[in-house]
């Protein structure tokens, strides 16, 4: 899919085109302020995508602590519901030393 970039004056006069457009054709237009993405035109179809995948994510936030394990041995260990998030961002630098990599 090509991304159309439109400013937001050549949008206001051409409104009523630009969502034909994204109707018929399916291709998202981006419109533009000073060169910065500012919003979007997106068919039905990539609207419910990203809503879906927005309340996917949201849902991953609410999983619970602790997966619950197999009941009996041999059974598939993988956990059946979300994911956990492995590790947690911290802004910062690199540490002042790092052991083994001395100059």
């Amino acid at each position: 899919m090509n991304l159309v970039e439109v400013p937001v004056t050549e949008a206001r006069a051409q409104f009523a085109d630009l969502v034909n457009k994204v109707a018929y054709t399916g291709e998202p237009v981006a419109i533009t302020r000073r060169g910065r993405v500012m919003a979007a035109l997106v068919s039905p179809e990539d609207l419910e995508l990203l809503q879906s995948m927005r309340a996917q994510r949201y849902d991953l936030t609410q999983a619970e602590s602790t997966p619950a394990g197999p009941d009996q041995p041999g059974e598939d260990r993988r956990p059946s519901g979300p994911l956990r998030i492995a590790a947690e961002y911290r802004p910062g630098g690199p540490p002042a030393h790092r052991p083994g990599f001395g100059r």
